[in-house]
């Protein structure tokens, strides 16, 4: 049974992706942020285009950058990264994401993917060095920012059948997977199953109150309902080359179901 009442408050973070602040996904940022807080947790809120974020990695992110020599981006993120010479946005990104005991994302589903500006701010502060890097725990395991939920809360426009097995959209486990295993699972955190509204341009008052019921049992399960059960790269399942050994998965498992451990 889950539990709704956590043993000791949390902290988390919501990353907010909609240029509209009367929008859905403004309401649900702040549905969240509202329903935490009464169960006693602490919430800090980066509202990306109330903040105008700079969505493009260049030189700028990194002070100590000199124009005779190339930008190669990950030697030169991690370098500033390990000297705490970013630029001063990233690195404030980076405190509320190492403060955080859980990250939630909230954005609108654009051409299949989240908005740019929420994908600059990824680019931006998972930086080699912090998210990843040689000298950091290996990805896809307990890696740099272990210890860590995250949940994706995505509104679509389209029906929920059109995001199924045999959807026309495809799965939303698979549309999604870049951000659940690619961003979170990499990084060591645990991803829950996405929370999604879907056929959400048209939404009814009674639709929009049966979605904040359900957001609320999602947010109340953020620290005790299990997570996504990725396989590990550490754990066995996978070879020196990082393919996934023959006869690992259970039969008939294909896609991108094969990097998922069996349930139970």
């Amino acid at each position: 049974m889950t539990e709704t009442t956590p043993r000791r408050p949390k902290k988390i973070l919501v990353v907010s992706a909609h240029p509209e602040p009367r929008s859905f996904n403004a309401a649900l940022t702040a549905f969240a942020v509202d329903h935490l807080r009464a169960a006693g947790h602490e919430v800090r809120v980066s509202d990306l285009y109330a903040m105008k974020w700079k969505a493009t990695v260049d030189t700028g992110d990194f002070p100590d950058h000199t124009a005779d020599r190339p930008l190669h981006v990950m030697d030169e993120s991690e370098r500033a990264t390990l000297a705490d010479r970013l630029a001063p946005d990233i690195t404030a990104e980076q405190e509320k994401v190492r403060w955080s005991d859980a990250v939630i994302l909230q954005f609108p589903m654009w051409w299949f993917s989240a908005p740019a500006i929420l994908k600059g701010w990824i680019d931006r502060v998972f930086t080699a060095g912090f998210g990843y890097g040689p000298a950091l725990p290996p990805p896809y395991s307990e890696s740099t920012l272990a210890g860590r939920r995250a949940l994706v809360s995505v509104t679509a426009g389209a029906r929920e059948t059109s995001f199924s097995d045999r959807g026309i959209h495809g799965r939303l486990a698979d549309v999604l997977h870049p951000l659940q295993h690619g961003l979170f699972w990499f990084t060591g955190m645990a991803p829950l199953e996405p929370f999604a509204v879907f056929d959400s341009n048209s939404l009814s008052e009674e639709r929009f109150e049966a979605a904040k019921r359900a957001y609320a049992r999602r947010l109340d399960g953020l620290f005790t309902d299990e997570p996504v059960p990725f396989r590990t790269l550490t754990g066995g399942d996978y070879d020196h080359g990082m393919r996934l050994l023959p006869g690992v998965e259970a039969e008939g498992t294909a896609g991108l179901d094969l990097h998922v451990r069996p349930r139970g």
